[in-house]
């Protein structure tokens, strides 16, 4: 668990980070290096969460020894299908992690959601749902590992 404390949001327990695989922790459907030992490391504090159409078919073979559970949904209506495991999950105490129009909603939706813009490029879209944006993945999984920096970028 990982408690926050947001200027304008007041405190919130994360329980749960969903991150997207292709463009947020993969380029072409392989990891971006550095990204395991931070999802190893969060899976100590959080329930771990990949959701992804899997458009390379690489995720459950990249995904294979980190501790997380993965979601592999429809070529259709994927902003849906994140959006409603986000509910399921309990969006209060979701912190989302994405770059595409697919996740603009869950963004939307989550306690705290974070824009990647890396290889594959972010939705401008997705960039205007999060609550923040970071050029790479292991900034925005070291926001997680050190929250005090998360509290400092969304003060007002």
């Amino acid at each position: 668990m990982l408690a926050l404390d947001i200027p304008g949001k007041g405190k919130i327990v994360i329980k749960h980070v969903i991150l997207d695989f292709n463009g947020t922790l993969a380029a072409d459907g392989k990891l971006i290096p550095g990204v395991v030992s931070r999802l190893e490391a969060l899976s100590s504090l959080v329930a771990v969460h990949v959701i992804t159409a899997d458009t390379n078919a690489s995720a459950r073979s990249e995904l294979a020894t980190i501790p997380c559970t993965l979601k592999i949904i429809g070529h259709e209506q994927q902003d849906r299908a994140k959006l409603e495991y986000a509910d399921a999950l309990g969006p209060g105490n979701v912190l989302a992690v994405g770059n595409g129009r697919n996740d603009v909603l869950l963004l939307e939706k989550a306690a705290l959601g974070i824009c990647v813009v890396q290889l594959e490029g972010a939705a401008v879209i997705s960039m205007q749902a999060a609550d923040m944006v970071c050029v790479d993945i292991n900034d925005a999984l070291d926001l997680l590992l050190r929250s005090h920096r998360m509290t400092a970028t969304l003060r007002n």
